[in-house]
């Protein structure tokens, strides 16, 4: 698999081409904040945005968007519909809200942000409807375990399965398993809270990577991320930072290399494990 440039896309199981490299916005302050930040990465040459309702900065994300000049189809979109909404009906009006906030023609992913007990199957079904209908190019699920995806491909009325999964994921959580289940069901592994905050720079392994490459640990560890082909949308608000997070495309990890830093792997989460989520 080559990932070589900014630019480069993976085509998700329904032929909808979505980027490597996007920003995510979690914890953005709507308004100044979160608008420099989307326009400094779409000047970088991101074309990837994650938002979400539960961010509260849709509208920042849409004013920057349509400002950028960029054509709006060489950009892609994702947001979420949060765990209060869930539920078929609930969530069709939370897509609207989305939508108006947003203030696009469209969403290229919507997402369910975690799989609520007893709702996320009737959420899928009202995604379903919005993705037949073409309001959204792809859907897909957020924070889903094997268990939880099993259960929603073995549902009988299921028409459309999922194309993303987005986790949290990153060297001391190397979901093998999970990583597994999703290619051979042809769910596209996006991880969010790709560099652990930060957490893992200090490791020897790490820092050895980045001397030997002369890129900082951070650009070590979302090259590891890319070479197993998962998506990674770093989260930052200085420009400099965003650069930075985009100069993982000239270099690549040694078969051994990544070894080593699969060897990271600890279980430990920076987030909420998906089961003892207070629902």
């Amino acid at each position: 698999m080559k990932i070589n440039h900014i630019s480069d896309t993976v085509t998700l199981h329904n032929g909808v081409e979505m980027p490597w490299l996007g920003l995510g916005v979690y914890k953005v302050q709507e308004g100044n904040e979160v608008e420099q930040a989307v326009e400094a990465a779409l000047r970088t040459g991101y074309r990837s945005i994650d938002t979400a309702a539960y961010y509260q900065n849709e509208q920042g994300v849409g004013r920057a968007v349509r400002a950028s000049g960029i054509p709006r189809e060489q950009i892609f979109i994702t947001t979420k519909v949060w765990n209060t909404d869930q539920g078929y009906d609930e969530t069709l009006r939370a897509f609207e809200d989305s939508s108006r906030k947003l203030d696009l023609d469209y969403v290229d992913l919507y997402l369910i942000h975690w799989p609520v007990p007893g709702k996320f199957k009737d959420t899928w079904r009202a995604l379903e409807k919005l993705y037949l209908e073409g309001r959204v190019r792809a859907i897909g699920v957020s924070n889903f375990l094997v268990h939880h995806l099993r259960y929603l491909l073995a549902e009988p009325d299921l028409r459309v399965k999922p194309m993303v999964n987005q986790v949290e994921f990153h060297p001391r959580l190397y979901q093998q398993e999970l990583l597994q289940f999703c290619r051979e069901n042809e769910i596209q592994l996006e991880a969010w809270s790709p560099l652990m905050r930060g957490k893992i720079f200090d490791h020897p392994v790490v820092q050895q990577l980045s001397q030997k490459y002369d890129k900082t640990p951070a650009q070590i560890v979302l090259r590891w991320e890319l070479q197993h082909g998962v998506i990674v949308i770093p989260k930052s608000i200085r420009e400099e930072r965003i650069r930075e997070n985009a100069g993982i495309f000239d270099f690549q990890l040694a078969e051994d290399e990544m070894e080593q830093m699969n060897g990271l792997h600890t279980g430990e989460r920076v987030g909420p494990h998906p089961d003892h989520f207070g629902y």
